[in-house]
């Protein structure tokens, strides 16, 4: 008989539940509490269950078996918020071949299917293009790794104790990133290689490569790769690849396509050239995919061991090459024109980009309503922009909009109280419908070019989630230009885990440290684990 403890997730009263299967017996609370948050639905603040009678069976199945389900029966909502409450342990027996498993306060059975998804994911589904039914098919044809078991809990709702509370609500959105999106890691106890040596024992005993387990490893032994994006770029930069294997071969052929000397741009400058819109893109574009060389030559099993990558802005074209997306050439190609077009955009109209440093009583939303009815009264502007162009950290975002707006913000970041702002040095107000011009390009260069399914999971700026295997990437990254980056997400997504389980080795690829700086800020605990490789 073991205990554990279920926390952070809402159930409604009287509904039937079919969620899925949980990994080993040390994690069996928090993959139930993952299970409840994807299968059930909920609304913050009222979003923990308590019971009291409970019983819960589960049997062990082969290795390698699919994805199988719970089901949860339940009943008497708690009096005061007409929702179950949790924070006190279920008991676990283990299930006797010959024990059926029962249903008394639905009457329902086990039939393999989710009854409800959240809202909040049903809309997120939406936003991907992404079904319920291809969502739900998706996540069941997941392969999970072994010592899965299948749980059926009756469970009763006491109706004397409904006291016990658990106050991070946070988590409760976390956890259904985690589950809907994060690849599953085996917890630090489960039976899996240390190090190295034994990785590649593992891997000859069981006859594959390690692209077939690298999601079954210890995090620790996986690796995270992220790109940088335009503001990186400094006069110098890729000194330090040229004498790797391919490297010259890079810069060569990306200076065929775009019509200039790229490495020579990038090593020696003009700094003023290599700041421009039109320049620095496919300039730290191909550095980050060059510092991949130097990567690949001194950490060549955390290239075969990778998870998951992700780029900022224009980096999300290295990291769609480096998944296996968007052949090498084809990604000069598209962020040539995708540079370009941004440039000329940029030119139409004055505009300018601001980060804000924010405090906890910061009134962002009234200074960006504020700038724009400046606009409109003081400066005859009828539509001014200014929006949140980047979302970098809780504490800091990236504002863009016309000149007028933004200049507007930094003038009177005291009033609304900002704690400190600081101007971008680039041409325009990326990231914002000022950028509309620039779409019908880039998607139309798109349009005829042939994208493979990604090899590793790649991330969206657009949608803070991982591309699916039939993700419309023109349309996307199309999109990327006209709506904020959600870089904070992505971090999130990719670094959200239960306590107590590993995070995985981040290498930074390209110039500047800033992707590492944003981690720090968002994920102190993964940041631990960040190296950055020198260019």
């Amino acid at each position: 008989m073991a205990s554990l403890c279920i926390n952070r997730a809402l159930i409604q009263p009287k509904s039937h539940l079919n969620i899925f299967v949980l990994s080993s017996r040390s994690t069996l609370g928090a993959k139930i509490a993952n299970a409840l948050v994807t299968s059930s639905t909920y609304s913050p603040p009222a979003s923990f269950f308590q019971s009291v009678q409970r019983q819960s069976y589960f049997h062990t199945l082969p290795l390698g078996q699919r994805l199988e389900q719970i089901s949860y029966s339940l009943s008497k909502p708690s009096p005061r918020s007409n929702s179950f409450r949790f924070g006190t342990c279920i008991h676990i027996s283990k299930k006797h071949p010959s024990k059926q498993f029962s249903s008394s306060s639905s009457g329902g059975d086990c039939d393999g299917q989710i009854t409800k998804l959240p809202r909040r994911l049903v809309k997120r589904l939406e936003k991907q293009g992404i079904s319920e039914q291809e969502f739900v098919s998706r996540l069941k044809a997941t392969p999970e790794f072994p010592s899965q078991y299948i749980a059926k809990a009756d469970v009763e709702e006491s109706e004397t104790e409904h006291t016990r509370f658990v106050e991070n609500r946070d988590q409760l959105e976390q956890l259904l990133k985690t589950m809907t999106t994060e690849p599953k890691f085996l917890s630090q106890e489960d039976s899996f290689p240390s190090d190295m040596k034994k990785l590649k024992d593992y891997q000859k005993q069981q006859g594959s490569n390690s692209s077939d387990i690298r999601l079954k490893m210890s995090p620790s032994m996986t690796s995270v790769v992220l790109f940088p994006g335009q503001g990186s770029q400094f006069v110098g930069m890729g000194q330090k690849l040229v004498h790797y294997p391919g490297v010259k071969e890079l810069f060569e052929e990306a200076s065929a396509v775009v019509g200039y000397d790229l490495l020579k741009l990038c090593l020696h400058g003009p700094k003023s050239e290599l700041d421009k819109t039109v320049h620095c893109q496919p300039a730290v574009m191909i550095t980050s995919l060059a510092a991949i060389e130097k990567f690949r030559e001194e950490h060549p099993q955390a290239i075969e061991n990778c998870v998951a990558t992700a780029g900022f802005s224009v980096g999300e074209f290295a990291a769609l090459v480096f998944s296996g997306v968007l052949s090498f050439p084809d990604a000069v190609k598209v962020v040539k024109i995708r540079a370009e077009a941004m440039q000329k955009a940029s030119e139409r109209t004055s505009s300018a980009m601001l980060t804000v440093f924010l405090a906890h009583d910061s009134r962002l939303k009234d200074a960006i309503k504020m700038a724009k009815e400046f606009c409109i009264e003081r400066r005859d502007i009828a539509d001014p922009v200014c929006t949140v162009a980047n979302f970098l950290f809780p504490e800091c975002k990236v504002l863009a909009g016309h000149e007028e707006a933004i200049e507007f913000i930094a003038t009177n970041a005291k009033e609304f109280r900002l704690l400190r702002t600081k101007r971008l040095s680039v041409s325009g107000a990326f990231h914002t419908k000022l950028m509309q011009s620039a779409v019908q390009p880039l998607q139309q260069i798109m349009a005829n070019m042939q994208l493979a399914p990604p090899k590793i999971q790649v991330y969206s700026n657009m949608t803070g989630a991982p591309y699916h295997a039939k993700a419309n990437y023109p349309h996307l990254l199309g999109q990327q230009l006209v709506k904020p980056v959600r870089w904070e997400q992505i971090l999130h997504t990719i670094y959200g885990r239960p306590q107590g389980v590993e995070f995985p080795r981040t290498y930074e690829m390209g110039p500047g440290k800033q992707m590492g700086t944003l981690l720090r800020q968002v994920n102190a605990q993964a940041y631990k684990h960040y190296h950055h490789i020198d260019v």
